[in-house]
């Protein structure tokens, strides 16, 4: 009877010394999934500026799953200034979007294309037609990301 308690004490220590050893591998494995995870998640919002000669635009946007909005603004050198918001679609490596602006004291809609690689973002050009007071590509198929306007991300202010 002797031998049996300490026998039984062993065993607990044992039993109980396994069962915290899984706690801790668990414990591990969440850890390291919630810093993998935390690492994939990009910044929710992303800003990008323009700057050729005296020309510069800059461009905010706030990504939740495809969708987007954010803020855009034109300073081209001899052109009204123009800024607004901006509201789409991220398809693929490509944004769709409906830039609202003010420019010359008037509200004016017209769509805009990005086409993002690596850290910049060109924006695209293609025909376009009046549909119900706002500007819309005809074909988004035919749009040219020819690097005329090319963005780079910077830190957002």
């Amino acid at each position: 009877m002797k031998n049996i308690i300490p026998i039984l004490g062993a065993a607990t220590l044992l039993m109980a010394s396994c069962q915290g050893g899984t706690a801790k591998k668990t414990q591990a494995k969440i850890d390291s999934t919630i810093v993998a995870n935390a690492a994939v998640t990009t910044d929710p919002v992303q800003c990008y500026q323009y700057i050729k000669n005296r020309d510069t635009a800059t461009l905010s946007l706030k990504t939740v799953d495809n969708k987007l909005t954010g803020t855009l603004g034109y300073n081209l050198y001899e052109k009204d200034k123009n800024a607004g918001t901006v509201a789409g679609i991220i398809k693929g490596d490509t944004i769709i979007a409906n830039y609202t602006f003010q420019s010359e004291g008037k509200t004016s809609v017209r769509d805009v294309a990005f086409l993002k690689k690596g850290n910049q973002l060109t924006e695209g050009f293609g025909d376009v037609q009046e549909v119900n007071g706002e500007s819309k590509f005809k074909d988004l198929s035919k749009l040219k990301f020819d690097g005329s306007m090319t963005f780079e991300k910077i830190d957002c202010k």
